[in-house]
């Protein structure tokens, strides 16, 4: 199965791109990558949700993969939001929106933040309202530390392995160019806009970014799921708790031997996860 590149409008007719899986006639599910990550991040899983039945779209976040750069270099969270927003409006229906990291973000605000119906479910990876300020800042050194370019894909591989000691060492040189593009000095960037990790520019102050959080987690009434690496260092025991307490429901699946990429450091078992909770609490449901 191969998927469709299919071109949607964002907030402010910003244009996105995604990867859409499956019968154009199923129940939508989105999926919204991590910061500094492409739709190719969701590859195996949209693959796997769309042989049982489901619509995968697995969405460029603006500033990402082929989709638009901010020109104005809003990459606010309410910006994503609003994008996540216009998405599910094209698809039709209330999706099950997927998100990892920032993707995880932009879909708690999407459905506790707004009036719309936007979401019929959510799959949170490995973020919650209340992440530990460590794994932030240790995802944001990485991010940086690829800024002024890779001579090589060997040598970008290595600043991958050095992120994610948990995961066997490989240059995949096609895996690698969905993430990396190469410019005219020769030097490989990852693809995405740099602007995205000014956090000088537009990004939501901390003390509001946790207020808005709260206040969302309070009104989110859809069935939701909380899939954690075992090995993270951004969900804390404590954050997994306070978020499962605030959403009435709510589900938590740990992953063994993954961290906070929890779907690329073991994709089956987080897809299973991402399976049994669609055909358990969800499909049911839909009309």
């Amino acid at each position: 199965m191969e998927p469709k590149l299919t071109r949607f409008q964002g907030f402010e007719g910003i244009h996105l791109a995604a990867d859409v899986w499956g019968d154009a006639g199923a129940w939508p599910v989105l999926f919204m990558h991590g910061g500094g990550q492409t739709r190719h991040a969701w590859d195996a899983t949209a693959r796997t949700l769309a042989e049982r039945g489901w619509k995968a779209v697995s969405l460029d976040l603006r500033g990402h993969g082929d989709s638009e750069w901010a020109l104005n270099g809003d990459y606010s969270f309410t910006s994503f939001t609003a994008d996540c927003i216009a998405v599910v409006d094209q698809l039709g229906r209330p999706a099950v929106l997927v998100g990892a990291s920032l993707g995880g973000i932009t879909a708690l605000l999407a459905e506790g933040a707004s009036d719309r119906v936007v979401s019929s479910a959510l799959v949170i990876a490995d973020i919650t309202h209340r992440p530990s300020p460590q794994g932030i800042q240790r995802i944001l050194s990485f991010m940086k530390s690829g800024l002024n370019g890779f001579s090589s894909l060997e040598e970008a591989a290595a600043a991958i392995a050095a992120y994610t000691p948990n995961r066997p060492r490989r240059v995949n040189p096609p895996g690698l160019m969905k993430v990396l593009r190469q410019r005219k000095d020769g030097r490989w960037y990852w693809h995405w806009d740099p602007i995205l990790i000014d956090r000088g520019r537009t990004e939501v102050p901390r003390a509001q970014y946790e207020a808005l959080l709260e206040t969302a987690l309070s009104n989110i009434r859809v069935p939701t799921l909380l899939v954690r690496g075992k090995l993270s260092d951004v969900v804390t025991e404590e954050g997994a708790r306070d978020f499962l307490r605030r959403i009435p429901g709510s589900k938590l699946v740990d992953v063994s031997g993954a961290a906070h990429m929890v779907a690329g450091d073991r994709n089956d078992p987080f897809s299973q996860a991402v399976i049994d909770f669609l055909e358990r609490d969800v499909r049911p449901k839909l009309p």
